[in-house]
């Protein structure tokens, strides 16, 4: 997993977009991109450790090429993410970084990225002019892991 929240940074700051949506698409069949915890490395680590225990390297995939469990984990994470801007930022959760997941590397991967909205500063300056909806979650039932 690659952090690649910093150059995505960048392209949103050197597009001028001030308010508005970042969209990052991985164009490949065998990476992913996701956004997760950046701050402790042992959550990439285990997020890859699981991946490998649920779709393993070397299963009965009927694939030709010999890379299926890449293309597996690829389609767990996703191809693309969105996240929003707001002044010029992009708006991210505390531990939140972006990360591109290579399972059939190392290769050169593209990320592609799509900047939508309106370079024109907040007419009203103060508080972010962002709703945001509080959800409260509930403990999933006492068998939600139990597949026996």
């Amino acid at each position: 997993m690659m952090d690649v929240t910093d150059a995505v940074a960048r392209k949103v700051q050197e597009s001028g977009i001030r308010n508005g949506l970042c969209l990052g698409y991985v164009p490949h069949t065998t990476a992913g991109i996701t956004i997760n915890e950046g701050a402790d490395p042992s959550v990439q680590e285990d997020i890859l450790n699981t991946l490998e225990r649920l779709v393993p390297w070397k299963g009965p995939y009927r694939h030709l090429e010999g890379n299926s469990a890449a293309h597996v984990k690829a389609s767990l994470m996703g191809s693309s993410i969105q996240v929003i801007i707001n002044d010029g930022r992009l708006v991210l959760g505390t531990w939140q970084r972006i990360f591109l997941c290579e399972f059939d590397g190392p290769r050169t991967r593209k990320l592609r990225i799509k900047l939508m909205g309106s370079k024109a500063r907040r007419s009203h300056g103060g508080a972010l002019n962002m709703p945001i909806l509080d959800v409260r979650s509930t403990r999933p039932p006492s068998n939600f892991l139990d597949h026996r």
